[in-house]
């Protein structure tokens, strides 16, 4: 555990990235308990698991040293952009949305800065993200980021994925 982590905010041109916390719970419950938008974040899920996620994200930080912000654009908080790992898989970049924030460029936007910020900050060497196959969007995004294949892997849930690498854009 880290002990006394303080996990830094982080601006952009139009976003404010910020630690999770408890006053994000209302935000997680609308994205997980839509099965529509949580349809590729293994939803939809109970209020109470819901709250399990936001802990568990909230975890991270202090169990990894890495985790996700929550996106607060224009005074409302709209998604999370950052970093997640699972028991026996590999770190990745990831985001989600609420519907309604979808399409103004805000998972770019968080993207650019959380990667910036993993390998200026957190002194990485390597940010990597995957997808499921038939998650285009998601893909789109990592390729407007930069993001080259770098290899294709069976993760823990046995399916197939590529693996990409997403430089720092700085």
């Amino acid at each position: 555990m880290i002990e006394n982590m303080s996990i830094s905010q982080i601006k952009t041109e139009r976003l404010i990235l910020v630690p999770p916390s408890v006053d994000c719970f209302d935000m997680y419950e609308r994205f997980y308990t839509d099965a529509d938008a949580s349809r590729l974040y293994g939803g939809p899920i109970s209020r109470g698991a819901a709250w399990s996620r936001l802990k568990s994200d909230l975890g991270s930080w202090y169990l990894s040293g890495f985790g996700v912000w929550v996106i607060k654009f224009q005074d409302e908080l709209v998604g999370t952009c950052g970093f997640w790992q699972g028991k026996d898989w590999p770190r990745e970049l990831t985001w989600w949305l609420l519907p309604d924030a979808r399409k103004k460029g805000l998972a770019y936007e968080s993207s650019r800065a959380v990667v910036s910020h993993a390998y200026e900050v957190f002194n990485w060497d390597i940010v990597e993200t995957y997808m499921n196959d038939t998650n285009l969007p998601a893909r789109a995004l990592v390729e407007k980021l930069g993001g080259v294949k770098n290899r294709r892997e069976t993760l823990p849930d046995g399916l197939e994925r590529n693996i990409y690498v997403i430089p720092n854009p700085a």
